[in-house]
């Protein structure tokens, strides 16, 4: 499960719902022996998807982040859906059996990855928003951010979110930790970077 989102907000602990914010990577029924323990399979997947559809309220995490900002009201039940890295299933498998239940999701994707392999094509995320999917930023390298310096950690933050604004043509402002794993001084970056939410990885509830 992916963690905490950690947003600019001021609201009050007390009025949050406790929210389930689901990490996925690929969904592929083949998947290579480096991704495979990260993978869930399409018939898993599409039972994952019918357990929450009608049962809860999907938010992306932008969504999600203007809850807790309070500038957008909690649906009753919210639960957000996300996919790290940028895997080309995302578009081609995943983000049509969300769109037919009409659940959004958000992919973080690493833009130093795009068009290698698996992962997407620059061409695809436009398809993605197309779909219902937000576009998030995953930085440069995927490199652990808060292993880095703290000029190489900026790049690896400004990079991404440059280059993803150029492809679609809009502010992305959302970031999740590459590994989950930031720092002080990261953090600090991602927010003078202009993002909004940023997502790192814990087994528990946001």
């Amino acid at each position: 499960m992916r963690l905490e989102v950690a947003a600019q907000t001021t609201t009050h602990a007390a009025l949050r719902p406790t929210v389930p914010v689901l990490l996925y990577h690929s969904v592929c029924d083949e998947p290579s022996g480096q991704i495979a323990p990260y993978t869930v399979s399409r018939a898993t997947f599409q039972r994952h998807l019918d357990a929450i559809h009608g049962r809860h309220d999907c938010l992306s995490v932008s969504d999600l982040a203007r809850c807790l900002a309070g500038e957008t009201a909690w649906p009753s039940r919210p639960l957000v859906i996300t996919f790290d890295d940028g895997f080309a299933d995302n578009l081609d498998v995943a983000a049509p059996m969300l769109a037919a239940r009409g659940l959004p999701a958000t992919v973080y994707v690493t833009t130093g990855y795009m068009g290698r392999g698996a992962m997407l094509e620059w061409s695809a995320i436009a398809g993605l928003e197309a779909m219902g999917v937000e576009v998030g930023a995953h930085a440069h390298t995927h490199a652990p951010l808060d292993e880095l310096q703290l000029d190489d950690a900026k790049e690896e933050i400004r990079r991404s979110k440059q280059m993803l604004e150029d492809r679609l043509g809009h502010a992305v402002r959302s970031f999740a930790y590459p590994h989950g794993y930031s720092d002080r001084r990261v953090r600090n970056e991602v927010k003078s970077a202009g993002f909004a939410s940023a997502c790192a990885v814990r087994n528990a509830l946001s």
